[in-house]
């Protein structure tokens, strides 16, 4: 197993990974801009206002997205699992 077989597999886990965490974070920054917005424009003040439409918001993602997310994860330790007899040989 040569350095270029290692820096493949950790593309690959990078990229899913990425490719994974790409709708919960943008779910997440674009509720935090929107209720930042309101906050800004109503002149409130509140911390903790952001909190609860974060959650919903990441929970119907997690919703929506979670069986391509679940099934991405699979294809790729799949592809991971069946590479194992190329990396040893």
């Amino acid at each position: 197993m040569g350095p270029e077989v290692v820096v493949n597999i950790v593309q690959n886990a990078l990229y899913v990974m990425i490719l994974v965490a790409a709708p919960v974070l943008a779910a997440s920054l674009l509720v935090g801009l929107l209720v930042s917005i309101l906050q800004a424009a109503t002149q409130i003040n509140e911390m903790t206002l952001t909190f609860i439409p974060k959650l919903l918001a990441l929970f119907l993602v997690l919703v929506l997205a979670g069986p391509w997310i679940l099934n991405t994860l699979t294809d790729y330790t799949t592809r991971l699992f069946q590479s194992i007899p190329h990396v040893i040989g």
